[in-house]
Parts: structure tokens; C-alpha cells; sequence
């Protein structure tokens, strides 16, 4: 049976992956915005992909609210992207054109912010995307996440699709796959020479031109 919907993730598949110094330093603004003048590179880190309950045990370290900490480190995140984004720093793969030729509906799902893939559809040349979903800047956006299947189910609902494929790059997209039952490609690209994959994806291809060698 061929593929009735591709879906991609965005971040490393589609556009080149944000700095992460870029990432650090909009989490540094959203506490200095929240009154927090100096936080660790501990607690940094952690803030660049909390749990629900990370996010909660920072914020009471700091005498905040996880929803009002949560809020100043999305709304910077999506601002620097944003910069990256217009400045062309953060920009597609030239393989993208291999969208143009799938003759199937298409989708993104990431773990990005909703308001970035908004972004990215605004700034790079991307072939017309169906549908997008992104992450909700809110507690319940962060438990919706990679590997939970939750934006990925609702895309492919949306799309009404039966046998749909997702592309990503990561773990967490071959995970989210698997656990609604459908097929996964993982794109190796430069930055994901040495990574290794617990499970094991249908297809493995190093650029998105190779999707045209999967059933069509």
C-alpha cells in the first residue's frame, strides 16, 4: 500500500536546527524578563527541554510560577527564532524542492513552537503545507510533546489519512511513530552522522530526495 500523507518534522528535516546558543541565550533573557538576573548553566540546560516537573522545580527554586516562567522562556525562543529566521541564519535545505514531487498531502509536526512553524512557513520557501501543528507555549504543550503522539495523531485525523509516513531526525520522531502505528523515515543528515537509534526506523535516507524511492 503506498503512502497517502507524508508528515515532517521540522527542525533538522526540513530547516537547519536553531543554534543552540541562540536557544540559551533567549532562556537567559525570559529570566532576566521574570526578574532572575543570573541563573546557572544548570539551570539553563534544563530549561531548554523541561519536564512539566523540571519546569515546576525550577520555578520554585526561583519563587515563580511554572506557567508565568514557562510563557517568558517560549515567547524569547520564538522571538530568536524569528530573528534567525529573517536574518537567514536558520534556513531550509536545499532539498526541500524534493517536496514538490510527492504528489501527496503533506504535514509538519514539531516540537517547536506553533507560532515558529508559523514563522518558518513565513520565511523559507517550503512547497504549500497542508496542515502544521507545533507545540501550545503552555504546561500541557510540554507534556503533548515527542515522543507523545498527541500533535502527530491530530495531524494525521486532520489530513484523513490511512497509511501516512513520518519524517524526522531524532529519537523522539521514530518513537512518536511507532506508537500511532505507522511507518517512520530517518533522515541522516551531517549533524546526525554518529547518532544512534534505539529502534530501528523503516527507512533510512540521507536527504529528502530519497523519498521518492519509497512506495508511491
Amino acid at each position: 500500500m503506498t503512502y497517502d500523507a507524508f508528515v515532517f518534522d521540522n527542525d533538522g528535516v526540513l530547516t537547519r536546527p536553531t543554534d543552540r546558543s541562540v536557544l540559551t541565550d533567549a532562556i537567559r533573557e525570559a529570566f532576566a524578563a521574570v526578574g532572575v538576573a543570573e541563573p546557572t548553566t544548570e539551570t539553563v540546560e534544563t530549561m531548554l527541554s523541561p519536564t512539566v516537573d523540571s519546569l515546576r522545580a525550577v520555578a520554585s527554586d526561583h519563587g515563580l510560577e511554572p506557567a508565568t516562567l514557562w510563557e517568558a522562556r517560549e515567547r524569547a525562543a520564538i522571538e530568536a527564532q524569528r530573528e534567525e529566521l529573517a536574518s537567514g541564519r536558520k534556513r531550509a535545505y536545499d532539498d526541500v524542492v524534493a517536496l514538490e514531487t510527492l504528489g501527496a498531502p503533506t504535514a509538519i509536526v514539531s516540537n517547536n513552537q506553533h507560532e515558529t512553524i508559523e514563522n518558518v512557513l513565513e520565511h523559507c520557501s517550503l512547497a504549500p503545507f497542508d496542515v502544521w501543528y507545533g507545540r501550545e507555549p503552555t504546561l500541557d504543550g510540554i507534556e503533548r510533546k515527542k515522543p507523545e503522539p498527541y500533535y502527530l495523531k491530530q495531524a494525521i485525523d486532520e489530513l484523513g489519512a490511512e497509511n501516512p509516513i513520518y519524517v524526522g531526525d531524532s529519537r523522539v520522531d521514530i518513537a512518536a511513530a511507532d506508537a500511532v502505528g505507522i511507518d517512520a523515515a530517518f533522515v541522516r543528515r551531517d549533524h546526525r552522522r554518529e547518532y544512534e537509534l534505539p529502534t530501528a526506523p523503516t527507512y533510512e535516507i540521507e536527504s529528502l530526495a530519497g523519498l521518492s524511492e519509497l512506495p508511491r
